[in-house]
């Protein structure tokens, strides 16, 4: 019986081996550092912000890459022997990533709580102490992301979490949330595409010309999502022209075409929609014609109805 047993005991233990040798080293196999860089906006560039201040650079924690961002960028790369292009990728955000546990503090620690409220809801206070409810906050994370769960916000920690897309915020008074497609859920993108659109949405709120209705970006991972394939990698969103009667919330979805379709309006969506996002809009598809021949939107099969952007 004692011999059954310690075969049983073996037996399971390369079992155990064998399942885990084949897992990938997080649940995210399409996980990378993203490529932020000049023009962009949103947590991912505040966290840029915040790691670069930990490298002893000074610069303004703001979320928008300007060109204070992009000098200490350049600064940062050259003191790390890197390629000195103000291009934030994999070699930049790897060498800015420092290890961060329970018990530390400072601006490593304040990107690390904002990228955790912003892409996971963590209600941390953003104060740059790595205290108990921090530790817990980036474990949840980890047994979310199905890495390692030990409380330390190591290198595939940082990898996993500036991936991790996020959550389009509502609450602002800006924009309206549609789901015309029933895609339950779909109003995740990456945190670049997702803060330029906000801070378009919040800059068109002052016109008096209603809030931003947004139909389907992308689920929390990515993937397949019925009907936008093209939506499958965070960087496509789909919002509706302006009506009006500014009513485009609550009232019923128009055409370019519609009585109640307010090309002037649609057009200063737009041009806010370009602005906040310098040199990171690939395209915009809209059927308007007088829109299209402005250089603003570009023409493509059922797109009367609604904006598909697509961030860079």
């Amino acid at each position: 019986m004692r011999q059954l047993a310690r075969l049983i005991t073996l037996f399971t233990a390369l079992t155990g081996l064998l399942l885990t040798a084949g897992l990938p080293a997080h649940a995210f196999p399409q996980a990378a550092f993203p490529l932020t860089s000049s023009g962009n906006r949103g947590t991912d560039v505040i966290a840029l912000q915040h790691l670069l201040a930990a490298h002893g650079r000074t610069v303004t924690v703001d979320g928008v890459f300007g060109t204070g961002t992009r000098s200490a960028t350049v600064s940062f790369q050259q003191s790390k022997g890197l390629t000195a292009d103000g291009i934030v990728g994999p070699a930049t955000w790897s060498a800015l990533a420092v290890t961060v546990r329970q018990g530390d503090d400072g601006p490593a620690v304040k990107a690390l709580q904002a990228l955790l409220n912003a892409k996971r809801s963590a209600g941390l206070t953003v104060d740059g102490a790595f205290g108990p409810a921090t530790h817990t906050a980036v474990r949840t994370f980890q047994s979310h992301a199905g890495i390692g769960v030990d409380g330390v916000a190591g290198p595939t920690t940082w990898k996993n979490l500036l991936w991790h897309y996020e959550n389009i915020n509502f609450g602002a008074g800006t924009m309206c949330a549609q789901s015309p497609d029933g895609n339950a859920n779909a109003h995740w993108a990456t945190a670049g595409a997702v803060g330029q659109l906000e801070a378009a949405a919040a800059t068109f709120a002052t016109t008096g010309n209603g809030r931003l209705p947004v139909g389907d970006a992308g689920f929390e991972h990515g993937g397949d999502i019925p009907g936008h394939a093209s939506h499958e990698t965070g960087m496509d969103i789909d919002v509706w022209p302006i009506r009006t009667d500014s009513a485009q919330c609550t009232a019923a979805r128009i055409t370019w075409q519609s009585t109640a379709y307010d090309r002037a309006a649609t057009r200063r969506l737009v041009q806010e929609i370009r602005a906040k996002a310098p040199g990171h809009i690939d395209l915009i598809f809209f059927n308007d014609p007088q829109l299209i021949a402005e250089g603003l939107t570009t023409s493509y099969p059922n797109h009367d109805n609604h904006l598909h952007i697509r961030y860079r």
